[in-house]
């Protein structure tokens, strides 16, 4: 059992070494040796866990992924309203938005994956889980929303969570890019009012970004 658990923390941190590495390098840029570096192992045990750098980014994605999942279902679960919980998600969503919770690390790795998926079609079916259950995740809150009547939209349920996902996805990228026009508090501020716009509730003063 020890055995067991050694292995898989040593793994975790492997993962936790390579998003740092990728996040800074880039994946291009980035060596196996590196990582190993990161991490205090050798090359070798970096290749016997992943195969291919590749591999490692992906795995790195989706570790980066599933905390942020983890953690953002905790919080939601907590709040009592499905309106909280569309605006905590958008809070915890929007990179440099809040400094407890540093996204632009996983946010970099998405941009990475999003490159590497375009010609790699192991990575391209990663990165459709993933998106696949980011976007579920907005839509079962919309889906809570409607049963409690705090939202009024009669759309269709996914296709509301596919634009407002889309929304948050690309607004990030500019985020991420350091685009003068898009702010963290541009990017909260215009998520928020379209959610309110398609949804039908009503800003709180907390929503609006100074």
């Amino acid at each position: 059992m020890a055995t067991n658990r050694q292995t898989k923390d040593r793994h975790q941190e492997i993962l936790d070494a390579a998003a740092r590495v990728i996040t800074e390098r880039g994946l291009a840029e980035t060596r196996i040796s590196d990582v190993a570096e990161q991490a205090g192992v050798s090359p070798g045990l970096i290749l016997y866990y992943f195969e291919s750098k590749d591999r490692l980014l992906a795995e790195a994605l989706t570790f980066a992924n599933d905390q942020f999942y983890l953690r953002t279902s905790r919080e939601i679960r907590r709040l009592p309203s499905a309106v909280d919980q569309l605006r905590r998600l958008i809070d915890l969503s929007v990179p440099g938005y809040l400094p407890e919770y540093e996204r632009l690390d996983e946010w970099a790795l998405w941009i990475e994956v999003w490159v590497r998926a375009l010609r790699d079609k192991e990575m391209a079916k990663d990165r459709e889980v993933l998106d696949e259950r980011w976007r579920s995740q907005i839509a079962d809150i919309i889906r809570n929303g409607r049963s409690s009547g705090e939202f009024g939209s009669t759309e269709d349920v996914d296709e509301l969570a596919l634009r407002l996902a889309s929304l948050i996805d690309g607004l990030a990228i500019q985020v991420v890019m350091n685009d003068s026009k898009v702010t963290p508090e541009r990017m909260h501020r215009a998520c928020m009012h379209v959610a309110a716009h398609e949804l039908g509730f009503e800003f709180a003063k907390s929503d609006v970004s100074p």
